[in-house]
C-alpha cells in the first residue's frame, strides 16, 4: 500500500455527521490509507472520535442543516482547506446544498452535482423518472394534507406504508428528518399525514409490501460504474424497514441490478448511491427509494471487498477510480445495539404487520449470536471506538431501567417497557 503524504493544509478529508457508523466507516477507510482525516459533530464526543484514524476531532455546537451549522463548517474549510468533505446526515446535506457555491470554492463535496441530487433526495421525482426508465415502482398517492387521508387510503387499502417525500423537512421555523410509517388505521395515516404536512411537505402513501428488502449500492462516475454491491436486510430499525441491523452480502440480483442502473444513468447521478427495493409476496422486486449519500449499512460492503469511501475519495479528488468487479458473499454484519433495540420494538408491537411475534424476534436475537458474523464498530486495529459505543449503550440501558424501575404507577397498570434510543 502507498501512502500520500498529507495536504499542505493539514488535512485530506473532513469527514462529518461523525456520530453516523457510517461515519467512522469513512474515517477508518480514509486513514488507513494514509490520508489525514478530521471528523465534526453537532454535539456530544460519538465513538469515531476515538478512532486512531481521526486526527482531529471537533464539535459545532449548531444543529445539523442549520444556516449556523454551515457557517462554522464554511470558516473551518477556508482555514484548513481539506481536500474532500463527506456528509452522510439529511439535514447536513440540506445545509451544504443552500450554501454549495461557497464551500466548493475551498474544497470538494463528496455529492453529486445538481440537479442529480436534487431528484434523488425527492422520493416523488425520483419514482417519476423510475417509470420513465422502467423501472418498476408501486403504486403511490401523493397527499398533501391530512383532509385527503380517506380518499387515499379508498385507492391504496390497509395496511400501507406512509413517507415524506424529501426526509428532512423543514417549514422554515423548524426543521427535521421523518421517516416511513406503517399505518393499519385511518387516524394512523391521518396522524402522519399531518406531521408531514406541518412542514409544508408532501407524504407519499404506497401499499405494505411483505417480502424481503434488497439494496444495490453503485458508484457512478464520467459515465461509467465503477462498484456495485448487494445485501439483504434480515432485520431493520425500525422493523418496518428503518436502517438495517442484521444484513447479509449477496451476489447483484440481476433484476434489482439492471434497474438499479439503469436509474442511476438516468439522472446521472454520479458518486455513491444506495438503492432499495422491497419485494411482493410473490419476489417481484418495486423501488422505494434512493439514498445519495453514504448509507448506515456501508461498512459490510468495506469488509466484503467494495471500499466505497476510498472509491469516493478517488472520485472527488479527481484520482483515477479503481474498478471493482467482485466481492465477498454470504457474510453477515450486525449492528447489536439497533438489534437489541428492533428485538425490543418487536415485543411492544406484537401483532403489527411486518413484526414477528415476540418469541420468535428474541429466539432469532439469541441465534444470531452463534452464526459467524462482523459487528459495526468492530475492528481489532482500531478498538477504542467499540468500547467507546459499549460503554454509551450500556449507559443508556441503565438510565433507562432505572427511570421505567422508578416511575409511579397506576392501578392496575403495567410498567413500561421501553427500548433504547440509538445514538
Amino acid at each position: 500500500m502507498t501512502t500520500r503524504p498529507r495536504s499542505s493544509a493539514g488535512f485530506d478529508a473532513l469527514v462529518l455527521d461523525a456520530r453516523l457508523r457510517q461515519s467512522l466507516a469513512a474515517i477508518r477507510s480514509i486513514g488507513r490509507r494514509g490520508h489525514s482525516v478530521a471528523a465534526i459533530e453537532a454535539a456530544g464526543k460519538p465513538p469515531a472520535f476515538w478512532s486512531r484514524w481521526c486526527h482531529r476531532a471537533l464539535l459545532c455546537g449548531a444543529a445539523h442543516g442549520s444556516d449556523a451549522y454551515a457557517a462554522f463548517l464554511h470558516q473551518w474549510v477556508e482555514q484548513h482547506r481539506p481536500r474532500v468533505v463527506f456528509a452522510s446526515h439529511d439535514g447536513t446535506i440540506s445545509a451544504l446544498r443552500r450554501h454549495r457555491a461557497a464551500l466548493e470554492g475551498q474544497t470538494r463535496l463528496a455529492l453529486a452535482d445538481e440537479p442529480a441530487l436534487g431528484i434523488a433526495s425527492d422520493k416523488r421525482r425520483t419514482l417519476a423518472i423510475a417509470g420513465l426508465v422502467g423501472v418498476r415502482v408501486p403504486p403511490t398517492i401523493y397527499v398533501e394534507s391530512a383532509a385527503d387521508t380517506a380518499d387515499a387510503l379508498a385507492e391504496i387499502g390497509l395496511p400501507a406504508v406512509l413517507k415524506p417525500s424529501e426526509s428532512w423537512q423543514s417549514n422554515g421555523r423548524e426543521s427535521t428528518w421523518i421517516g416511513a410509517h406503517l399505518v393499519t388505521t385511518t387516524e394512523e395515516a391521518r396522524q402522519a399525514i399531518g406531521a408531514v404536512a406541518r412542514y409544508g411537505g408532501t407524504a407519499l402513501l404506497q401499499p405494505f409490501l411483505t417480502g424481503r428488502r434488497e439494496a444495490v449500492s453503485v458508484l457512478y462516475a464520467r459515465g461509467e460504474v465503477h462498484a456495485r454491491f448487494a445485501q439483504w436486510a434480515s432485520r431493520m430499525n425500525p422493523p418496518l424497514g428503518g436502517e438495517s441491523v442484521l444484513r447479509q452480502s449477496i451476489a447483484v440480483p440481476a433484476d434489482t441490478g439492471d434497474a438499479a442502473e439503469r436509474l442511476v444513468r438516468a439522472i446521472d447521478l454520479e458518486g455513491y448511491s444506495e438503492i432499495e427495493f422491497r419485494r411482493d409476496a410473490a419476489g417481484v422486486p418495486y423501488l422505494m427509494e434512493i439514498n445519495p449519500r453514504l448509507s448506515a449499512s456501508v461498512e459490510i460492503a468495506v469488509r466484503s471487498g467494495v471500499d466505497f469511501p476510498h472509491l469516493i475519495y478517488q472520485w472527488a479528488t479527481g484520482e483515477r477510480i479503481d474498478s471493482v468487479r467482485a466481492y465477498r458473499t454470504g457474510r453477515w454484519m450486525r449492528y447489536l445495539q439497533g438489534d437489541v433495540t428492533t428485538t425490543i420494538e418487536a415485543i411492544h408491537q406484537r401483532g403489527r404487520p411486518g413484526v414477528p411475534a415476540p418469541f420468535r424476534a428474541a429466539r432469532d436475537f439469541a441465534a444470531s449470536f452463534f452464526r459467524p458474523m462482523r459487528y459495526d464498530y468492530v475492528d481489532w486495529a482500531d478498538p477504542l471506538p467499540a468500547i467507546k459505543a459499549f460503554g454509551e449503550f450500556a449507559g443508556e440501558l441503565a438510565r433507562r431501567s432505572s427511570k421505567a424501575a422508578t416511575k409511579p404507577l397506576m392501578p392496575g397498570a403495567a410498567a413500561p417497557a421501553r427500548g433504547p434510543s440509538e445514538t
